[in-house]
């Protein structure tokens, strides 16, 4: 028994406090509210293989727990961080009634790993949950992806991660014996950034001087706090693409928001130097020439210092391109070349604009008529300077 105790004291908050029903769970109303598929599939016992997709936090590896526990099916558990092709067949021989087969991280298998589980979950034998972090269009094989059914899980709302820490204090079985002051509480629930794991970790690290939790204990519990960022991931993209749509939108104040996410969650500086350089060119372009040289010089600057003063440039010319006249007609000329290019091929120079270097290319008429444009301006403009199927195609339209 004295074992037993010293096991669950060491037990984290955020275990103890796990949902054991659907009725316990916080947040996700679009999945497991009364009516949503989730609920339906408890309620007939009918659960298909399923992915549940989400951020860290959300209660992936709980609603796969309470869905299997709710339709009488055996759990086996695998993360695919530390097993492989034998665990999935170790699980796939013990089977011999309903089986719920749950792999964490599931994204983190290899494509050939992923094919090892689709006879199984096509025969029925398993039922298979998987939870990642990632986008499965880019992660999960489009075999397995058709197999299954999948499911995005939204991080929790402030008010929701209230409840559950409201709930933790509580409860007095599996919770926490502390009392907390109610503007603590509701900076740790705004600051989790919709991670309950978060928020419940720093609310048992605050408790633990055995006083009242105040701000100030939560501010340290929370200080070593890491920004939610995958360099190779969704997140990359997602906040690249709020930088630049809101820079070649003239918002300074969102431009220079996601500068900083990006920036303070570790992001490789010279990536986002080169996105600032692309969208001077791009957004900016001909209504501002100097936007370029100017991102361009930010680019060669946080280069050379590094970071952190990197930072400084990359915010300077952030806040400039936010801030400039934008056209991208540069963009769209080129565009509208490349479209004809496809189109109409590999028409011949005319012959006026060729270079005679040779006495034979002299004799084809290579270079006659040229006009020379610094003797005459005028005769230059109305000289033909397109392939002559091209003569009235436009390409450029300045705005």
């Amino acid at each position: 028994m004295k074992q037993s105790s010293l096991f669950d004291s060491a037990e984290p908050l955020a275990s103890r406090m796990r949902p054991r029903t659907l009725d316990e769970v916080v947040g996700q109303a679009h999945l497991i509210g009364p009516g949503r598929v989730l609920r339906v599939a408890v309620e007939t016992r009918r659960l298909p293989s399923l992915i549940l997709w989400g951020p860290p936090g959300t209660g992936k590896t709980t609603l796969a727990r309470i869905l299997a526990e709710a339709v009488g099916a055996s759990w086996h558990q695998l993360s695919a961080v530390s097993s492989g092709v034998a665990d999935l067949r170790a699980v796939v021989r013990s089977a011999t009634g309903p089986t719920v087969l749950f792999i964490d991280e599931l994204h983190r298998w290899s494509k050939s790993q992923q094919d090892a589980v689709l006879p199984d979950v096509e025969s029925g034998r398993i039922t298979l949950i998987g939870a990642t972090t990632e986008n499965p269009s880019f992660e999960i094989i489009a075999a397995l992806l058709s197999r299954c059914r999948l499911f995005h899980l939204e991080p929790l709302t402030p008010d929701q991660i209230r409840v559950l820490l409201d709930r933790a204090l509580a409860n007095r079985d599996r919770g926490l014996a502390a009392e907390a002051d109610p503007d603590a509480l509701d900076n740790l629930a705004r600051m989790a950034g919709g991670d309950a794991r978060v928020a419940l970790t720093a609310l048992e690290l605050a408790a633990a001087g055995g006083h009242r939790i105040t701000a100030s204990d939560v501010a340290e519990a929370l200080q070593q706090r890491t920004l939610l960022y995958d360099k190779a991931g969704e997140q990359h993209y997602d906040l690249a693409s709020a930088l630049i749509k809101s820079i070649r939108s003239s918002d300074p104040d969102a431009g220079i928001y996601w500068l900083c996410r990006m920036l303070e969650a570790g992001e490789d500086p010279d990536f986002v130097a080169r996105r600032l350089v692309i969208l001077a060119a791009e957004d900016v372009g001909l209504a501002d020439p100097q936007a370029l040289p100017l991102a361009v010089a930010a680019q060669q600057a946080a280069h050379f210092v590094g970071m952190p003063e990197a930072v400084l440039p990359l915010a300077e010319a952030a806040l400039y391109l936010a801030t400039a006249k934008k056209s991208n007609a540069a963009m769209r000329a080129y565009g509208a070349a490349r479209e004809e290019v496809a189109a109409s091929g590999a028409l011949p120079v005319p012959l006026h604009l060729r270079n005679a270097v040779t006495g034979l290319m002299r004799a084809m008429g290579y270079g006659q008529g040229y006009i020379y444009a610094h003797e005459d301006a005028a005769g230059a403009r109305r000289q033909l300077h397109l392939p002559e199927a091209l003569a009235q195609r436009r390409f450029f339209d300045p705005s």
